[in-house]
């Protein structure tokens, strides 16, 4: 009887151990499953992101053309004109900002003391740009706009002029005005450009400036026109 007791308890520790080791490998194959499961997932969503990225950096591409249009606009209108040039030559466009914007008060004419009036009485005033230019070597022609304030190009044309290296570039000089010339704006900015810059003929125009006009003055430079 002693020993059949003992027997029967070897038997239920063998019985035990077994099932420790099946429960153990069950345990095993779980965890494989699951890691693997994870992987999978993580390889599925890098997968997914490279499309992405690719159509991101072809959104940020930079533009192909290599004419810009630099403008200074007090009130818009040349503005107008800036913008006109961009859709007949599909240039890009670059407004020169003032870091102080001019109010009425600055550009009252009347005033002699007013800021408009005291810059172009210095011509070594060179008002501050709150923006800039990145790419400026992209450029082949540089179109410069700007109204005509006591005769000359405001200063702040200088300061934008004195900021770059136009050399080798072909430029060009257009103003709006109710009846002054350009002729001492265009001597001035080519004094404050390198002698290597190719000056195209300037041209003045007035407020009513159709795009029919503007497209007209473009051909007669012999730039490309892409909207006919």
């Amino acid at each position: 009887m002693k020993h059949f007791s003992l027997f029967l308890a070897a038997m239920l520790m063998v019985l035990t151990l077994a099932g420790c080791g099946n429960a153990g490998n069950s345990t095993e194959s779980e965890n494989v499953d699951t890691t693997e499961k994870v992987n999978t997932e993580a390889e599925s969503e890098e997968q997914n992101t490279e499309p992405a990225e690719a159509e991101g950096a072809e959104g940020t591409e930079k533009s192909e053309t290599k004419i810009l249009v630099a403008y200074f606009s007090a009130t818009g209108t040349t503005k107008q004109i800036a913008e006109q040039i961009a859709e007949v030559t599909g240039a890009d466009l670059f407004e020169i900002m003032p870091m102080d914007a001019y109010s009425s008060e600055d550009l009252d004419y009347s005033n002699d003391d007013c800021r408009a009036n005291r810059e172009q009485n210095d011509s070594t005033s060179r008002p501050e740009i709150s923006n800039a230019i990145e790419n400026i070597e992209n450029y082949d022609t540089v179109v410069i706009g700007h109204p005509i304030w006591w005769g000359e190009e405001p200063r702040i044309i200088d300061t934008f002029l004195e900021s770059y290296d136009f050399s080798g570039k072909t430029m060009v000089d257009f103003c709006t005005s109710g009846g002054s010339g350009i002729g001492t704006s265009e001597s001035n900015l080519k004094e404050l450009c390198s002698s290597d810059v190719n000056w195209l003929t300037a041209n003045r125009f007035s407020s009513n400036a159709d795009i029919e006009t503007v497209r007209e003055w473009v051909q007669s430079l012999g730039i490309e026109i892409i909207n006919d």
